[in-house]
């Protein structure tokens, strides 16, 4: 019954990438007519496009799980039990529910971010408050907080360690991180959509592997049930949003995206997998600590400047004060540009220019000046060759710190 659930579930999808590319045009000019605007800062002409699209194909990613939650609970869920009627899973049900609860909840704040522009701290609390529901699940009918230890440390405290209510506390983080870390790494035509196609691949990918293998079926038949609709619509979006982007897709795709990413990771028991699937997102947050805490001056926009005579993009920079830095910032500083990490420019009166602290400023401070369609491949590439480093330390270098 599993895999007549999967065809269901992949034509529902297909059927919502179709619906996703028709409305998307439709729409185009109704977001103009409102306003719903932004302009793409890394062209000649700044033109403004049509902003927030990602409200639209997550609504369609609803509609699609909306239709499909019947299939899996009539074709596959609910047993026989001799002459008893068919025992409903109740469980997975409220699991399947709650997911798309805590879904919808994200993605309206996102839109509420786009409209209003939110402050970062309350981008920090809101993933967290939406994931409630779905922890509460999760204590109802799992809470499970103990985890297995790797094999070196088993001598000092054992097989495995319950950790309690820090367990919920990184399912929380978790949350706020997913959501928050593609709206980091963000900023050029396509990028948002491109890694989140690659890491929606990436779990699905990782489902099927662990399906053959026959590890935890239920929870990996789950991610797959809102992966494959993820992806559909994801690339609906693509379609529009890749170089030259037709449309903008705001905070909103950025934190639907993220939050989905995080609920299968959690309900599908794979949240340490899914984390090594974040290895752009996770290095590009590690680099902008500096300037995301305050550390350095953090300007409202750290896009690559563009350069209109060549139509190639620059590392864009931060002007402030070395003087006015803080021993801890110093710290930072040096240990950057001694690992030369960034630019530095000094004049003797302290004042300093540096790059601003994002993986696509560094990619650029690498291999110098790029157009922004070949900036994104490259870094659409490097999630690529993450997921293989992911998949390679998920298997074979497993092996040695956990049992097969």
């Amino acid at each position: 019954m599993i895999y007549n659930c999967l065809i269901i579930n992949a034509l529902l999808s297909t059927g919502g990438y179709v619906i996703a590319v028709r409305l998307i045009p439709g729409f185009r000019q109704k977001f103009i007519d409102k306003n719903r605007v932004g302009k793409d800062l890394c062209k000649k002409n700044k033109k403004e496009i049509p902003e927030s699209m990602g409200v639209l194909i997550g609504l369609v990613f609803l509609v699609v799980l909306f239709l499909f939650i019947p299939v899996p609970f009539t074709l596959g869920e609910a047993t026989k039990t001799g002459s008893k009627a068919a025992t409903f899973p109740h469980e997975k049900f409220v699991e399947l529910l709650v997911a798309l609860l805590s879904i919808a909840v994200m993605m309206l704040l996102g839109f509420i971010d786009d409209i209003f522009d939110l402050r970062w701290r309350y981008k920090l609390v809101l993933p967290s408050i939406a994931m409630i529901p779905l922890l509460m699940v999760y204590a109802v009918y799992y809470n499970l907080t103990t985890i297995i230890m790797p094999k070196f440390l088993r001598t000092f405290v054992g097989y495995s360690l319950d950790i309690g209510a820090l367990y919920y506390i990184y399912m929380g983080m978790l949350a706020v991180f997913c959501t928050n870390a593609i709206n980091i790494l963000a900023g050029i035509n396509g990028l948002e959509v491109g890694q989140s196609l690659i890491i929606s691949t990436s779990i699905l990918l990782f489902n099927f592997i662990e399906l053959s293998l026959g590890h935890q079926v239920d929870a990996h038949k789950f991610s797959i049930y809102l992966m494959l609709p993820f992806l559909a619509v994801s690339l609906a979006l693509w379609k529009f949003n890749k170089y030259p982007s037709q449309v903008f897709v705001g905070d909103t795709f950025c934190y639907f995206a993220g939050m989905t990413f995080a609920v299968v990771g959690i309900l599908g028991h794979f949240s340490k997998t899914l984390i090594l699937f974040f290895l752009p997102q996770i290095i590009n947050f590690l680099y902008s600590i500096p300037q995301l805490f305050k550390f350095i001056p953090c300007p409202r926009h750290r896009l690559p400047k563009y350069d209109s005579k060549s139509d190639l993009l620059h590392i864009s920079t931060t002007d402030f004060d070395k003087n006015e830095l803080n021993m801890l910032s110093r710290l930072m500083v040096t240990v950057l540009k001694s690992l030369k990490l960034i630019t530095w420019q000094e004049t003797p009166d302290g004042k300093v220019k540096t790059n601003n602290f994002t993986l696509i400023n560094f990619v650029l401070l690498v291999f110098g000046p790029v157009h922004e369609k070949i900036l994104t491949q490259m870094l659409m590439g490097f999630q690529i060759l993450c997921t293989v480093l992911a998949l390679i330390i998920r298997y074979p270098l497993a092996n040695y710190f956990y049992d097969t």
